[in-house]
Order: C-alpha cells, then structure tokens, then sequence
C-alpha cells in the first residue's frame, strides 16, 4: 500500500470518527431537549405551593417527579389516597430526597461553580434552604429521623454501582440540634463479633434512623461481605448484627427493618430481593416482589413499603406488603424517592 493511499484511509478515518462524535453530541441534545417537553399520557402538572408540614392538607405524598417535560427532576406533590392524579410542582429540584416532621434533605446538582459538583441541603417545611453542604461524590441515599433532627446522606465517590465490587461510598451525618456533622460513619469504632474492628475497605451506605433520634441501622461492607449495623450517635459506635443485609428502612413501629438482599444464583447485574427482618426474633421473610430492586425502601405505614424500578422515563413506584403477603402493585408512574407526610 502506498503512502498517499494510507494517509488517504487515515484522513476517512478520522472524518468518519468526527462525525459520529458529531451525530452522538446532536443525538444527546435532542434526547435532552425531549426531556424538558411534556409527553402525551404524562400526569397533569402545575405549579405551586408545596410543603413538608406534618398534617398540612392531609396525607399526601412529596416525591421526585421524574415526568417528562419542565417540571422534571422537581420536589412534587399528591394526595396519598390518589397518588396517580394530577402533581403541584415546587420549582425545587432534586436529585434524591427523603423529609419528615417538617425536615426535608434534598440531594442536588450544584452547577453555580466552575466545575459541576454535588451539594447537600436541608429544607424547613416551606421548602426554604437551612442550610447546605458540598458533596463529595454522586448522591445515593437520603435519610432523615422520624423527630426532623437528624439527617443523613450517602454518596458514590468511586464506581457508579452498588451491584459490582468495584466502589466507594462516604456516609455522613448531620444532627441539627447541635449542629454536629460527622463527615464520614468511618469515624466511628466499629464492633464486629464482639472486638474493635478496622479495615482500610470500611464503606457504609443505607441509614435508617430510630424514633429515639439516637440510634440508627445501616449497611457496613468489609472483607467482600455486607453486614447490618446497629449505630448509636452518643456513643459513636456501630456494631454489626448479621450479614447480607443491604439498604435498611425501619418500621414506624420500630420492630422490623425492610432490606434488600443478594440471592445466590441471581444475575450479578439484579441480585437483590426485598427481605423483612424481625428485629425481636432476627426471623427473616422474603416479600412477594421477585424483580431485583435496588433501592431503600419507604414504609407508607406498618404494613406497607414502596420503592422504585425502572420505567420509561426513569423511574416508577411499587408497592407491596412487608409481611411477605399479597401481590407488588404499582403505585406511581415516573417518580422517585418518596416521602409519605401527614
């Protein structure tokens, strides 16, 4: 082959690269601009005035709406008891979002820097900032206590994945009384089968706070094995429970955590299945949803917990009974991270 021949294929090459880089840029701000136009069957949506107050207008629901078109990605809100009818938009975005007793914690992007980032923000009941922290990685989970005291979140800050091995998540926690932060659960002294445990692979994710505003429940991952963890933030310990257990939501009542857990045999890209923990017996029973669900769950009630799988525009809710009972049923289209108020 020439030489004029092989600087002729080079040129080919690279104009043929230029341009699917071109159509893939096109493509992507097409599918961006698709985003923010409404799509027919979509749910009615309008804008106004959401709150987080305990009781205010009824039960109801304030979640991510994830609804194409320009209220996408924003804090909305139904009545509980028709949690398909039309959604009152904040105009507040977030990308994971969890609120009680008037407390809100709203995982967003950050784009009013140089680089794009993440941030943490507390909301009052009005939706209003608190107060706001810098990220140090893609938002995960987002947990406040029963009381609106405590708050916590998780980020990824290696990895984008909780199904493989290859990640790393940073916890934190912030009390609001005090104003304590602790910007990382690796700060604290770990009991694991009864001695004082380190590990340079220490990652925990998944809190779930107790109606006493002290202790907490959360996943721990070492060695390549999951473990549950009870936490107490006066003592600043947390001491593992059992293993595989991922994702942990406790009930109102206090006496079962919902979880999500590996089952041999499954996919490694949808391991999971949705367990109930008896905290009294340590009992564990499978809940009648068989697709693999990467979420934590909400408990709706006592009896009851929702959470999200994929859909068409992102993300939908499921709901299904924590006794193992029943059927899944879906509960909202195009939604994510759900708080259920009132």
């Amino acid at each position: 082959m020439t030489l004029q021949r092989r600087i002729l294929i080079l040129a080919c090459a690279v104009v043929l690269l230029a341009a699917v880089g071109v159509l893939a840029v096109v493509r992507a701000s097409s599918r961006a601009d698709e985003k923010d136009r409404t799509q027919a069957g979509g749910p009615p949506i309008t804008r106004g005035e959401v709150s987080l107050t305990p009781g205010a207008g009824g039960r109801r629901i304030v979640f991510r709406n994830m609804a194409w078109g320009p209220h996408r990605d924003e804090l909305a809100t139904v009545p509980a008891d028709t949690p398909r009818g039309p959604r009152t938009a904040s105009g507040v975005s977030c990308l994971r979002f969890h609120a009680a007793a008037g407390t809100g914690i709203c995982l967003q992007a950050d784009k009013g820097g140089v680089q794009d980032g993440y941030r943490a923000v507390v909301l009052d009941a009005g939706l209003k900032e608190v107060s706001a922290r810098p990220l140090a990685g893609i938002p995960t989970r987002a947990r406040v206590s029963p009381g609106g005291h405590l708050v916590a979140w998780t980020v990824f800050v290696g990895g984008d994945s909780y199904a493989g091995t290859n990640f790393s998540t940073r916890t934190s926690l912030l009390d609001l009384r005090t104003g304590k932060f602790d910007a990382s659960l690796e700060d604290f002294t770990i009991r694991k089968d009864g001695k004082t445990y380190r590990n340079a692979d220490v990652n925990f994710w998944g809190v779930t706070f107790a109606a006493d505003e002290r202790t907490f429940f959360a996943t721990l991952a070492t060695g390549g094995q999951t473990h549950l963890v009870r936490g107490d933030l006066v003592e600043r310990t947390v001491t593992t429970l059992r293993e595989n257990l991922e994702c942990p939501s406790l009930s109102p009542d206090g006496t079962r955590l919902v979880f999500k857990k590996r089952v041999p045999g499954l996919s490694p890209d949808a391991p999971w299945r949705l367990y109930a923990l008896d905290l009294a017996t340590m009992q564990e029973t499978p809940l009648a949803e068989q697709r693999s669900v990467d979420d934590q769950v909400v408990w709706t009630d006592d009896k009851t917990v929702v959470y999200s799988l994929p859909g068409d525009f992102g993300a939908d809710l499921y709901a299904v009974p924590a006794d193992g009972s029943g059927a899944p049923a879906p509960l909202m289209a195009s939604a994510l991270a759900p708080a259920f108020l009132g």
